[in-house]
């Protein structure tokens, strides 16, 4: 487990702080995809910008890379070895959206751009409701596909299940 692609169903699966966590444990750099894609007061960076700085980051030889970006998604799978998928119910999801919203209100969080500061409006809750069985559906295809390429690909449907994932990665690192 050297070059990790942490993604998600949705907003709110838990993607930014299994990294951040997993990272921790590890001691491999996290790349935070929101923070490559978004300038201050959520401007979106150049798209050959946003490419240019993943090209970077799979070069090295540890990495682990947070955030779905399909549009992109190509630059990381060829060098990914392992691939972390966290698949949280659709009410988990919004109520961490929500929560996230009021635990940050007016600040920015460590996964994002700074001077990205919290914000949620009813079309991004619209699209997390009305894009979460569609994403579901895709990314269980391109599971089995990373499966199929050879990649260590880990399902985590549950809090308990990404608990015991990083507990258990614990263990077998000591």
């Amino acid at each position: 487990m050297n070059k990790i692609m942490v993604i998600g169903v949705s907003s709110g699966a838990g993607k930014s702080t299994f990294a951040r966590r997993l990272g921790e444990l590890t001691g491999i750099e996290v790349t935070h995809l929101d923070r490559l894609y978004w300038k201050p007061n959520w401007i979106e960076a150049p798209s050959e910008e946003f490419s240019a700085a993943q090209q970077q980051v799979v070069q090295q030889e540890r990495w682990i890379m947070e955030g779905n970006y399909t549009g992109t998604v190509y630059i990381r799978e060829p060098h990914a070895d392992t691939v972390i998928y966290l698949e949280l119910p659709l009410r988990v999801c919004l109520y961490r959206v929500l929560k996230r919203r009021v635990q940050y209100h007016g600040k920015t969080r460590q996964d994002i751009a700074d001077g990205c500061k919290e914000k949620m409006d009813m079309a991004f809750l619209k699209f997390i409701v009305t894009t979460y069985g569609a994403r579901k559906k895709a990314m269980m295809k391109r599971m089995d596909r990373y499966a199929e390429e050879g990649k260590t690909v880990h399902y985590l449907k549950t809090p308990a299940q990404i608990d015991g994932f990083l507990a258990t990665y614990v263990h077998k690192e000591k």
